[in-house]
């Protein structure tokens, strides 16, 4: 294990970076995980990704001062394609931002440590995403219980491609409110982040709006999926309730 580290905000960071990682092959999607005491959920959420049939990822777990066993799971998960970041308890935006800040990939995906995708997630949207040139994708979700199982969302949505070129255009998008407002059932292009300068508000309860709303003023391709590829569970309380 290579040890990397890295200064912010006058705290040490420790990046950790397995070995053997293939770096000649571009990464297509970084995925940025924060965790926080979901000892129960975590493998499950970080094994859904990695066993996506798109291969060239990195999945990017950051530990946002978990006093459980979570890390103890993390660093039990044998793949070149893990990363793990550790700091102090700051919430998720703050995790959330420190995830982008080493990301590699062309584009960017968000799962909540509670969750789990489908094994297509990845490919069928990243594959999307290169077809159309799309600056952010859309999908649906199922709500997930361990009794029932994934049940539909019961949003009827129609697919769409929406192309933005000009002012009027933007106003019409943005009076549509087509775009939900919860970052993880989107993948963006990691270029859009850098040209919005964005990044999650922290020590806020709900920050995903703040992260996704800015991104609709510059992106200017944006293709609406009917297809589910995100489980999102549904417990009480869940550990994304709990970060705190």
């Amino acid at each position: 294990v290579n040890h990397k580290y890295l200064q912010k905000n006058m705290f040490m960071i420790l990046l950790i970076e397995q070995t053997g990682t293939e770096e000649s092959m571009e990464t297509a999607v970084s995925v940025i995980i924060p965790v926080y005491n979901c000892e129960k959920t975590v493998g499950r959420c970080i094994n859904s990704v990695l066993n996506q049939t798109l291969a060239n990822i990195e999945v990017i777990a950051v530990n946002d001062g978990s006093d459980d066993s979570t890390l103890k799971v993390l660093k039990g998960i044998n793949d070149d394609r893990l990363k793990i970041i550790s700091h102090l308890n700051y919430g998720q935006g703050y995790a959330r931002n420190n995830g982008i800040s080493v990301a590699n990939g062309k584009y960017i995906a968000f799962v909540d440590a509670d969750d789990f995708v489908a094994e297509n997630f990845l490919l069928e949207t990243y594959e999307k995403a290169k077809e159309s040139d799309a600056d952010i994708i859309q999908f649906e979700y199922f709500y997930y219980t361990d009794r029932l199982g994934a049940v539909d969302s019961g949003r009827n949505i129609m697919p769409e491609v929406i192309e933005i070129s000009s002012v009027n255009d933007r106003k019409e998008f943005l009076i549509s409110e087509k775009i939900t407002y919860g970052c993880w059932n989107k993948l963006y292009r990691h270029d859009l982040l850098k040209t919005a300068h964005t990044a999650y508000a922290e020590h806020v309860i709900y920050e995903e709006p703040l992260f996704v709303y800015p991104l609709l003023y510059f992106a200017n391709k944006i293709v609406i999926l009917n297809d589910a590829y995100y489980c999102l569970l549904y417990t009480s309380p869940s550990p994304r309730d709990t970060e705190r």
